[in-house]
């Protein structure tokens, strides 16, 4: 029989999604020198779909090649070459021809972009993040002509995405990448019609939509990812949140994925940001419930007419099945899980399992490993970027089609990934 995790999922605008599980977007790492996409995409994509996950979000897009959020991303910015063209036409198809639907994220990293490939990122205002290391540069603001050409880039980007076959896109407007510094009253400090109320604050996550919408047309899957929360003092909060997802509503968003967090505050990965987490719910704390962002969506859920897509946290298949039958979400994003078994999604459809393994829980590192007198700040910020490396690299491993490893040296994962990152920002050709 078939149970609610398996059930298809039809959208707004008349497409469907086979099942409720969706592989959430996570950065790859995996484009050449030139920032095109590989046959590495191609078969890491066949494994995550034949693994039963019924989309596939890609990890992040760039929109313009000059502010990357890594230097191994994709990036569509202005025409694109022959080759580029035809590899992107493996990526998706190696995804369709599997049985998945593969929708393609488009970013724009802003400040959080690392000064090995941005030396002088963009923000709404020339607020630096307030993270230790110094790998992030202090950014400039943006020209208003600079803010509508980010648009252009975003819709050249929808367009080439759909011309390739990739069956939808998703607007990145959270995890403190640009769109979700406009959002965030921390961050954008304008004056002038992209700052101030949240109306304004907005305004370009909505000029973005709709100018995407405009040129892919009304058949097409417009997703948005945005933040329930940044988890910072007056920062975009939980009513910000609500008030977002009421205007797009009118907007033609098919799916509407609810996170939270930025690097600052990555309540995405369940970390500690420097400060302790702003919470703003009047129940439940999200850290009582085993998706991170639930609490959230069961408010969002009250206002928004789309359906709902809650990633972070969610390891159990009855967790899955309580928030989609009671009406929380209608899809259950996983990503770091399906680093290491892109198996998931069919093992708890079968039921094959219940539960999946947390593998980053068991991969903090201590203080004692940096002797007396080791800052609190380096070690939360070594936790956070040192579990990203495990699953980094066994992203690597899946994409050159071995096994993974399920238990890595953190320390050597971390200084280890430092050193390929660095290397792949020297030979990225500009």
């Amino acid at each position: 029989m078939t149970g609610i995790l398996d059930k298809p999922l039809a959208l707004p605008n008349g497409a469907t999604v086979k099942n409720r599980i969706a592989k959430a977007a996570m950065t790859e790492g995996l484009a050449d020198e030139y920032n095109r996409a590989t046959i590495r995409h191609a078969t890491i994509y066949r494994r995550w779909a034949e693994g039963g996950a019924g989309l596939l979000l890609t990890g992040n897009v760039m929109v313009d090649k000059r502010y990357l959020e890594r230097p191994g991303n994709v990036v569509i910015d202005g025409e694109q070459d022959d080759e580029q063209l035809a590899a992107l036409r493996v990526w998706a198809s190696a995804a369709r021809d599997a049985g998945a639907d593969i929708w393609m994220q488009l970013s724009h990293a802003g400040r959080q972009s690392p000064k090995i490939v941005a030396t002088e990122p963009v923000a709404p205002s020339a607020v630096e993040l307030g993270l230790p290391g110094g790998q992030f540069a202090k950014p400039r603001a943006l020209l208003s002509e600079e803010i509508e050409n980010v648009i252009a880039r975003f819709v050249n980007a929808a367009s080439v995405a759909k011309q390739t076959g990739f069956t939808g896109v998703q607007i990145h407007a959270a995890h403190g990448y640009l769109i979700s510094e406009f959002l965030n009253p921390l961050v954008n400090q304008r004056t002038d019609e992209w700052g101030g109320s949240l109306e304004n604050r907005a305004r370009l996550l909505m000029r973005v939509i709709e100018a995407v919408r405009a040129n892919v047309g009304s058949g097409y899957p417009i997703s948005v990812k945005l933040n329930s929360s940044d988890f910072q003092k007056g920062g975009f909060g939980p009513e910000d949140s609500l008030r977002v997802a009421q205007w797009l509503n009118d907007a033609g968003v098919d799916l509407l994925e609810i996170s939270g967090g930025s690097y600052e505050q990555p309540a995405m990965m369940d970390i500690e940001g420097m400060e302790a987490r702003y919470e703003e719910t009047k129940g439940a704390s999200t850290r009582a419930r085993e998706a991170y962002f639930l609490t959230y969506a069961e408010e969002i859920r009250k206002v928004a007419k789309m359906p709902l897509m809650v990633t972070g946290g969610f390891r159990s298949r009855v967790g899955m099945e309580e928030a989609i039958t009671s009406g929380a979400c209608d899809v259950c994003g996983i990503a770091r899980p399906l680093c290491v078994d892109p198996a998931v999604p069919h093992k708890l459809i079968s039921g094959e399992v219940d539960v999946v393994p947390s593998w980053e829980k068991m991969l903090r590192i201590g203080p004692g490993m940096f002797g007396p007198g080791s800052g609190i700040d380096l070690i939360k910020a070594l936790n956070g970027f040192g579990v990203m490396a495990f699953f980094y690299k066994n992203i690597f491993l899946l994409a050159d089609g071995l096994d993974t490893k399920e238990k890595m040296a953190v320390l050597p994962a971390f200084i280890s990934h430092q050193i390929s990152e660095a290397k792949a920002a020297k030979t990225l050709k500009r």
